[in-house]
């Protein structure tokens, strides 16, 4: 059996489906596919990546148009594999922020970029907060918020104490990241098939924490906010709110604060303690971290 891929479009791809269907005997829809048609002759699967793929005893007459494709692995001659999908549009992603700061919230955003507002963030250099400054968070932040539809889940330091005696934080992120999703479902008339967690734990576990009534599909990749437009949107959505919270967090102690969990923290974590005492700390700081034993000492 031959094997040849080809790389369309998501007008090619529906053009070929109008005309291989009438030909098809079973048509299915594997995962991160548009649709697999089973011909007599012929397989043919139409990725969401805008991979095609035509399986068959004879396809010579499909090299009319040359893929420069290799036929075992599917990728384009001399280049590097890229991520499925990742310049597929519309997408949609989530991210979240905060989980490694000692002071401050924890937030989740999940964003629809569709291909008309793709563009745009590509021209803005949209890409993982944490490679960005915050002054560029803040000011793609609301640029994003007025193009894209999104959720928003901001957990505020004392809420986030409270759950947190019941949950630990791998199922609060699980379960806010699911909050997110469907809250951005409702703001989409149709969510898209690529949509894509930044992945912090194995898909199993996660809907194990999340339950039967998780949204679904997700996709989970590591390191996602490099390689999906909708991710690293989400990032950046959910780095601009955590300033924002930060920044109201300092008017409202009139102190500044330091992010992260290092030894700058636990001077700042004293400075606290010595002004408002033990009582007040947990409205500021996660009170798991090391840093609480380390700065009541």
């Amino acid at each position: 059996m031959s094997t040849l891929v080809k790389q369309c479009d998501r007008a090619q791809i529906e053009a070929l489906y109008t005309r291989m269907k009438p030909l098809s005997v079973r048509e299915s829809h594997p995962s991160y596919t548009h649709w697999q048609l089973k011909l007599k002759d012929m397989t043919v699967t139409a990725y969401t990546s805008g991979k095609v793929v035509f399986q068959g005893a004879d396809l010579e007459w499909l090299q009319e148009e040359p893929a420069e494709q290799d036929s075992q692995t599917g990728r384009n001659a001399g280049s590097a594999p890229a991520a499925a999908g990742s310049s597929m549009f519309p997408q949609a992603g989530s991210d979240e922020v905060g989980t490694g700061d000692y002071f401050g919230p924890v937030t989740v955003a999940a964003c629809y970029v569709s291909e008309e507002t793709a563009p745009v963030l590509q021209k803005m250099d949209i890409t993982d907060s944490k490679k960005m400054t915050d002054a560029a968070i803040r000011k793609a932040g609301p640029i994003i918020r007025d193009l894209c539809p999104h959720s928003l889940m901001v957990v505020p330091p004392a809420k986030y104490n409270e759950v947190h005696e019941h949950h630990n934080i791998v199922d609060m992120k699980a379960k806010l990241h699911d909050q997110a999703w469907k809250h951005l479902a409702g703001r989409v008339t149709v969510m898209p098939e690529l949509s894509v967690v930044d992945q912090f734990v194995q898909e199993k576990s996660y809907y194990k924490y999340v339950g039967t009534k998780a949204y679904r599909p997700l996709k989970f990749e590591t390191k996602a906010e490099s390689r999906y437009l909708a991710v690293a949107a989400a990032s950046v959505l959910a780095r601009e709110a955590f300033l924002k919270y930060w920044d109201k967090m300092e008017e409202d102690w009139d102190m500044s604060f330091h992010k992260g969990a290092g030894p700058a923290v636990d001077r700042c974590g004293r400075e606290f303690l010595a002004r408002y005492g033990r009582q007040k700390l947990g409205e500021v700081a996660k009170l798991h971290f090391r840093n609480t034993e380390k700065i009541s000492h």
